[in-house]
């Protein structure tokens, strides 16, 4: 079955009509600990959940570890679940997606996450409700799992949730720092599915529209929020989603894993960091460094399409007028200022920041020397 998807304020309300649908007998619901109550989703959802016997997880980390996962599918088996809610960021939807496939496939999570074992069982039915908009996980088959401090990546069609709510009301209490970095996540992600090998026109035609969206809405949302700009950044963020789940991301991302394991940066902040030297670096692609089986004229193309959709002149305007977006919703755009100060610091993002699928994925081959280059001219 396709995802169906509901965007909008109140699109909660559709989650009341899928529950009489489905008549779950026991819900698995995953939320983050505070923000379930905060951002207003709590006493509406609730409302929704009387008749039903209810296992509510929230004991997991900001980057679910695999610890975490085990813990949720104990109680999701103990409690028979047969439905699942997930209401928060990206690491609640990753935790119930992936502890929803775990729970209803034999074994050792670690065995499929190490393609030891296939997965075969789909999950339960899986609702997913962003309550911030930035990692579009309500719109992905990917799931983020930390082993050991390293990133797993997760990825089947059986993960993507059944139904997406994307209600931007539960948004309007995000802290300014929370809207900054998850919308810089959602900028990023549309660039680099934009630019990505695998990309199609139907991943273009949505990352093309999330990148504008962001670029016109982000800075107020983070400084002057009004129902308007956090409906707009809930459907970028959205939007992002579903790009990459055609295309999946690139460079931007891999370097960010070692940046959120081994210095805790939130994923959106880490990701920005190398995105307006990345634009730069992908733009001088030549012959000797193409990735891209379209070609050179194709790379550029498109390269100078995000220019335009960012509104700038030229790659250097575009890495400018990224940095400068960065700086004014409250971002450092320097490492040094973040923790990451020496040459060892340096040298221990490049060594975890070649995920070989995400940097593949990149037009312009990324050597360990340029992402050297990259990294220093930032710290």
């Amino acid at each position: 079955m396709p995802q169906q998807e509901y965007l909008g304020y109140n699109s909660i309300e559709n989650l009341r009509n899928i529950l009489s649908k489905h008549i779950p007998k026991s819900i698995f619901l995953v939320t983050h600990k505070d923000s379930y109550e905060r951002c207003g989703a709590k006493s509406i959802i609730d409302s929704f959940l009387n008749s039903s016997n209810l296992a509510h997880f929230n004991d997991f980390e900001i980057n679910p570890k695999i610890e975490d996962i085990e813990r949720g599918i104990n109680i999701f088996k103990k409690n028979n679940c047969d439905f699942v809610i997930a209401v928060g960021g990206g690491s609640a939807m990753d935790t119930a997606k992936s502890i929803n496939l775990f729970a209803n496939n034999p074994g050792n999570p670690m065995d499929y996450i190490q393609k030891k074992q296939i997965i075969e069982n789909k999950g339960k039915t899986l609702a997913a409700i962003p309550t911030t908009s930035g990692s579009g996980s309500e719109a992905t088959k990917f799931a983020v799992i930390y082993t050991e401090k390293i990133k797993q990546s997760l990825e089947h069609e059986f993960m993507l949730p059944d139904y997406a709510i994307v209600d931007p009301q539960f948004t309007m209490s995000l802290p300014k720092y929370v809207t900054a970095c998850s919308g810089m996540d959602a900028l990023s992600q549309g660039i680099e599915s934009y630019w990505c090998v695998n990309s199609n026109e139907e991943s273009k035609k949505y990352a093309k529209e999330a990148i504008k969206l962001v670029i016109k809405n982000l800075s107020a949302a983070v400084n002057n929020p009004s129902k308007e700009s956090r409906e707009a950044m809930s459907k970028a963020a959205h939007l992002a989603g579903k790009a990459i789940n055609i295309s999946k991301t690139t460079a931007c991302h891999a370097v960010s894993y070692p940046i959120t394991s081994y210095f805790n940066l939130p994923h959106g902040h880490a990701v920005a960091l190398t995105l307006p030297s990345m634009l730069i670096y992908n733009s001088k692609v030549d012959e000797n460094s193409l990735l891209d089986k379209r070609g050179i004229i194709y790379v550029k193309k498109t390269i100078n399409e995000i220019i335009k959709f960012i509104d700038a002149k030229s790659a250097d305007d575009a890495g400018k007028k990224l940095q400068n977006l960065m700086i004014g919703i409250g971002l450092s755009t320097q490492l040094g200022q973040l923790g990451i100060k020496t040459e060892d610091d340096v040298k221990l993002i490049i060594q975890r920041g070649f995920n070989p699928q995400r940097v593949n994925n990149n037009p312009r081959r990324l050597t360990e020397e340029a992402l050297k280059e990259i990294l220093e001219k930032i710290r």
